[in-house]
């Protein structure tokens, strides 16, 4: 009996491990894409999860969800923060800290 609990638990592992990588592909591509269009620096490459808890997706069915981190610059020299929420590998939102929008000076 306790090898099938270990194989269970190891699947179920095996499955929380998966999901989470496909969550954290997720959120860091929606990262990059975000700064990208913003004209922002998209710092350290990475996302970190910060809060994890379970929900009900639009079918009412049970899932993940995910909250990430991520820093990035609007001058180059300062650090700022966003976050991107994640329900299984879906992309729920993403937050920008505010920032400075540069706009150029014309003259005449």
């Amino acid at each position: 009996m306790w090898e099938v609990t270990t194989l269970v638990g190891l699947a179920a592992l095996a499955w929380f491990w998966y999901d989470s990588m496909r969550a954290r592909e997720a959120a860091l591509a929606v990262g990059r894409l975000a700064c990208q269009r913003e004209g922002l620096q998209f710092l350290d490459d990475t996302v970190e999860m910060v809060k994890l808890r379970t929900a009900r997706d639009e079918d009412g069915r049970a899932a993940l969800r995910r909250v990430y981190r991520f820093e990035f610059s609007d001058t180059g020299n300062n650090r700022r923060r966003g976050s991107i929420v994640t329900l299984g590998p879906a992309v729920e939102g993403l937050e920008l800290e505010p920032y400075r929008i540069q706009e150029p000076i014309r003259l005449g």
